[in-house]
């Protein structure tokens, strides 16, 4: 680990951090990134996290984050934000360096109608709301409720459709049905939400281990700090001004987490710490509108799945992949990126940067950005056996930092335990990836001679974000914004 922060090291990471983010005029980490999940926002995964779990006492332990269905206003009722029981999400685990799925856990739901009806002069009325009265942290968390949300989670060992599955269970009732917890409405109709959400924090069963993990799916306030207004109107603000002088345009901004803490030795493969991991979604190939449409089938769902959404390391789609190639990095796997290999070699956004700014844009081609970004840092997050291809890799050996003692630049900051290897709630990697893609230190590791780009500058866009932000235990992301300011 040590051998990190030497010269070398520090070459090697700056050239992973600009093949990722490449110093660019838009940083939301992939809310709303290729065409297609602009329409169906459901599918849409915003952000992707797995670190060593830094709760006391969870030493040997990782935590993954897979956040969905972006830009949530609080009081974006009456519906607010279930989750598609059409819809196939996973947590991809690679854990032999091969670009294929080892371990993938999958979460499907189920949405029941309870038609709660009432009494309007004799007549027996549905009602449009999903609740009709108060609910409780302590009891009732179903009776005022019109639409009962649950999900089932299972292992699958192999391909992510076709592989061995097993179901994850409740270690306590030994069900393997969970229930997601309804987001938050206001203080009116759930007057303490974490302790209501506390309750749908599960221990549960993991199919052939007799070891246990944590989970917790619902509503969260989102974690992704940017500026983004000013940062997608040609980054209308200045990069080397202050690193807190800007808003978060999404301070006020809820999601949808799916979050799993799970033993590292559940995990990795023998011999190997490191592990890949990335979040897709999928849908049937065949959607037939109903023109007769009921609650539970506005439509008919048929075929196998396709993948329409894939998020690993922040801000690749975003970024570095040409707008007309988007749906088809979402629908690509990691073992088939080499396609997409002339995006890293030839970025285009460091260009952008140079028209607008007047810096020096590095040097073409990238290639010394091809084998960093697709296999990890060697001696801190490179599989012992590696097949280049884009994912998020930790390694699960890496000491965590508790909260307090991160940096937010992680390792840029000299904290081994942040991004890149892994990528924690705290770490800044809107600022680390710009403060490493222009440095001027990329002619060592293995750009063209005479290339002089621009020094290591301060860059930042502003909206600042550390651990702070977060809580130092299980499920880290905070409490979403009520729908409600009473």
């Amino acid at each position: 680990m040590k051998s990190l922060m030497n010269r070398s090291g520090w070459l090697m990471l700056a050239a992973v951090m600009t093949a990722v983010g490449a110093a660019a005029p838009a940083w939301a980490s992939s809310h709303r990134e290729a065409p297609f999940v602009t329409e169906n926002p459901k599918v849409d995964a915003t952000d992707f996290y797995m670190f060593n779990s830094y709760e006391p006492g969870r030493a040997g332990y990782v935590t993954f984050v897979a956040n969905y269905l972006p830009l949530q206003d609080p009081y974006g009722g009456p519906n607010y934000f279930f989750m598609d029981p059409d819809a196939l999400y996973q947590i991809h685990i690679d854990n032999n360096g091969d670009a294929r799925e080892d371990m993938t856990f999958e979460f499907r739901f189920q949405n029941t109608l309870k038609a709660i009806s009432l009494d309007i002069g004799g007549v027996m009325v549905p009602v449009p709301l999903i609740q009709v009265g108060t609910i409780g942290p302590a009891g009732g968390q179903t009776a005022n409720l019109n639409i009962i949300e649950n999900y089932q989670v299972n292992v699958v060992r192999g391909d992510q459709y076709t592989g061995a599955r097993a179901a994850i269970t409740d270690a306590v009732s030994g069900a393997d049905l969970f229930r997601k917890p309804v987001d938050n409405i206001g203080a009116k109709t759930i007057a303490d939400y974490p302790a209501y959400a506390g309750q749908h924090v599960y221990t549960v069963n993991l199919p052939g281990s007799k070891l246990k993990g944590r989970m917790f799916v619902g509503q969260r306030k989102d974690p992704f700090v940017v500026n983004l207004g000013e940062t997608f109107d040609l980054v209308n603000y200045n990069p080397l001004g202050s690193e807190s002088g800007q808003a978060d345009d999404l301070e006020d901004a809820n999601v949808t987490s799916f979050i799993l803490e799970l033993p590292s030795s559940y995990l990795t493969a023998k011999g190997d710490p490191v592990i890949g991991g990335w979040t897709t979604a999928s849908l049937r190939r065949a959607r037939v509108l109903s023109q007769n449409p009921s609650f539970a089938k506005p439509a008919t769902e048929q075929g196998e799945w396709v993948q329409v959404s894939r998020l690993g390391m922040p801000l690749v789609n975003e970024l570095v992949i040409g707008l007309p190639d988007k749906n088809r990095f979402n629908s690509s796997r990691p073992r088939d990126d080499g396609q997409f290999a002339t995006y890293v070699t030839n970025p285009t956004l460091p260009a952008l940067l140079n028209v607008l700014f007047g810096v020096q844009a590095p040097c073409l081609p990238r290639n010394d950005l091809v084998t960093v970004f697709l296999t990890g840092i060697p001696g801190v997050n490179q599989p012992l056996s590696i097949t280049p291809s884009e994912m998020l890799r930790l390694n699960t050996t890496t000491p965590p930092r508790p909260r307090g003692m991160q940096s937010r630049l992680g390792v840029l900051g000299g904290d081994l335990a942040g991004f890149p290897n892994g990528r924690r709630p705290g770490d800044d990697v809107v600022d680390i990836e710009l403060r490493a893609a222009m440095g001027a230190v990329l002619p060592d590791a293995g750009m063209p001679g005479g290339c002089a780009p621009d020094g290591a500058l301060p860059y930042t866009d502003g909206a600042s974000v550390d651990d702070s932000f977060f809580d130092a235990a299980f499920p880290y992301i905070r409490t979403p914004i009520p729908g409600s300011p009473n």
